[in-house]
């Protein structure tokens, strides 16, 4: 028998999903494509049986026995969902705001009405992580995820980088290119790695965590200087979520660090992701790949769909069993302290006492030969030390009056 679905949403992702399902012989019969505006959207190489329709109504009284939601974003998708679920539909979702916002409770409306939720392409596109962490990895307990969940930074840092250019002009560049949206604050603010962070915890650590408990920064303060002082430090800089279990809790963060460039997060470039999940058996796995795009996500999509198809429960009735947990957003670590200043006599004497009287020390101190004295950068680094330490330093050290730009902190990660 073949398994009925309908399709809402018929942009790039949405494009390329109805092209796998066309074009690949299964058990997948295309019923119908549901967007907005609908007739400028048609095709001619979609079959002529599809229904193309801007009426959710007559999606689902044509009774698809899964919908394959690529519109993004929470409303009105979320309401969508919630309608086929209570009409009895499997649902597949690449949307990773819905998820990290409202998982738990569509993946408790879906058991209670016994259907089927597929979320893969709503992490790291086409890498099967939580397939993995489902399956592969069910018999460990994993203490850690972390990752580069985000492209379009990762594409910006890179190039940032390789080419020595300053953050607006590699934005502009990743615009031209198709890297980055004409607003690209969720992915250069963190606010895209932070949403898969979150359904990250809940699928690999069993613990509930919302995106407004995770501590989140943007890119934006990094300058072309620090890729040189962090080359002299062993390090590449990347946007880093990391989960980490804490006690009774979690630490969970998304920031700009520094990871050591032996580090698997170093190998990362463009628009590649990468997860690292610890266990406490297995220790650690690693999975890379593309995270974003058409044909990755719509890979991921359709996988979810044939899994269902083959009755496959991709999450048990309900979803995993949650707890909630206290996170954490700092912890103890070694930092890389930026500042950009008038140089003149007594400023690092005037930094480095504001840091002992906050019991923190320091490390090292770099700074880069014939750069200009009227907005001079120059690097601190920290030996390991609690972060609320750090904070509290910093804060009165931005307040002395020889500063250009604030200055700027950067955990230093692995």
């Amino acid at each position: 028998m073949p398994v009925r679905v309908a399709v809402l949403g018929f942009g790039v992702v949405g494009q390329a999903v109805v092209r796998r399902i066309v074009s690949v012989p299964g058990p997948l019969e295309l019923t119908h494509i549901f967007n907005r505006r609908i007739a400028s959207k048609r095709v001619d190489w979609v079959p002529a049986p599809v229904v193309w329709t801007e009426s959710f109504d007559e999606v689902l009284a044509a009774e698809p026995d899964i919908v394959i939601e690529v519109i993004g974003g929470r409303t009105p998708a979320g309401d969508y969902l919630r309608r086929a679920i209570a009409a009895g539909c499997h649902v597949v979702t690449a949307n990773k705001q819905l998820m990290a916002y409202e998982g738990p409770e569509l993946l408790a409306m879906a058991a209670r009405h016994d259907v089927r939720v597929g979320y893969e392409a709503s992490v790291a596109g086409g890498i099967p992580v939580l397939c993995a962490i489902r399956e592969g990895l069910s018999g460990d307990d994993l203490l850690e995820v972390s990752g580069i969940l985000n492209g379009t930074s990762n594409f910006v840092l890179t190039r940032m980088a390789e080419a020595g250019l300053p953050f607006d002009d590699v934005t502009r560049e990743a615009r031209e290119r198709g890297y980055a949206e004409a607003d690209p604050s969720d992915d250069v603010d963190g606010h895209d790695a932070r949403a898969k962070l979150c359904i990250l915890v809940r699928d690999a650590l069993g613990l509930d965590v919302r995106p407004a408990d995770v501590h989140t920064e943007s890119i934006r303060p990094i300058r072309p200087i620090d890729f040189t002082y962090a080359a002299d430090l062993g390090c590449v800089i990347k946007q880093v979520a990391r989960a980490v279990r804490h006690g009774d809790g979690v630490l969970a963060w998304v920031r700009t660090a520094l990871v050591p460039a032996t580090s698997p997060l170093a190998h990362v470039t463009g628009g590649q992701n990468i997860v690292i999940l610890r266990g406490a058996s297995g220790n650690e796995t690693v999975l890379g790949g593309f995270g974003a795009g058409g044909g990755p996500t719509a890979v991921a999509v359709v996988s979810d769909a044939l899994s269902i198809a083959a009755g496959s429960p991709l999450t048990s009735p309900g979803g995993r069993a949650l707890r909630p947990a206290q996170v954490v957003t700092t912890a103890r670590g070694a930092f890389y302290l930026r500042f950009i200043v008038r140089d003149r006599p007594g400023v690092l004497a005037g930094i480095t006492s504001v840091l002992a009287s906050h019991g923190v020390n320091v490390d090292a101190v770099l700074q880069a030969p014939g750069l200009p004295k009227d907005a001079l950068p120059f690097v601190v680094t920290l030996e390991d030390t609690e972060a609320e330490s750090v904070a509290a330093a910093l804060d009165q050290i931005a307040r002395l009056d020889f500063h250009v730009v604030p200055p700027l902190a950067l955990p230093m990660v692995g």
